[in-house]
């Protein structure tokens, strides 16, 4: 009855599947973490087929980034599309969280404190 939330929550049906397909192996954080990472590049994509964001991309104007806040640490992890991994923005442990190839993922590994 809420047409609204029930939109919104079609984006996260597509996380869920792509967590079930290529995630299945992993249980409790390791799950947790891979959720959360694809979760941030499937609404990078939904945000790149709204007219006014796709305007603005093939224009240049526009740059859209996918991070990751984890509230925990205070770490900011960002994606790196060219090596499929979201790595920690500063510091001296760049240790990947999610390493994506092809659509799934072949690490997925503890965040550092």
């Amino acid at each position: 009855h809420l047409p609204a939330v029930s939109a919104w929550l079609q984006h996260a049906e597509a996380t869920r599947r792509i967590v079930r397909e290529n995630y299945s192996e992993l249980e409790g954080d390791a799950r947790l973490t891979a959720a959360i990472a694809e979760n941030v590049l499937v609404q990078i994509e939904n945000l790149r087929t709204l007219p006014s964001v796709a305007a603005r991309l093939a224009r240049g104007d526009l740059s859209l980034h996918a991070w990751i806040y984890q509230i925990e640490t205070g770490d900011v992890f960002t994606y790196n599309a060219q090596t499929g991994r979201f790595s920690p923005i500063a510091g001296e442990d760049l240790v990947p969280i999610v390493t994506r190839t092809r659509g799934a993922a072949e690490e997925v590994t503890e965040v550092k404190a």
